[in-house]
């Protein structure tokens, strides 16, 4: 990705539409003890842009609030 360090990953990612399967925590950082951003219930809409050791980043809900949620409550 020649892009990649200069722009950011939604101009050249294209998201991949997930549900929030479980309540979680939308975190600032691919850490449990990242800054909480937003608690997100079951069924909101989450954009992935990127996946890595178990953490999903992306946007989520209709404010599209960017940052990190554990993989495994995602669903398709």
């Amino acid at each position: 990705m020649a892009l990649a360090g200069r722009v950011i990953a939604s101009h050249y990612a294209e998201p991949l539409a997930r549900r929030v399967t479980a309540a979680t925590a939308l975190r600032g950082a691919a850490s449990g003890d990242g800054e909480l951003l937003a608690r997100l219930e079951p069924g909101t809409a989450f954009a992935m842009l990127d996946c890595t050791l178990g953490w999903a980043w992306g946007y989520a809900g209709d404010e599209r609030r960017v940052g990190y949620v554990r993989e495994e409550t995602l669903g398709a």
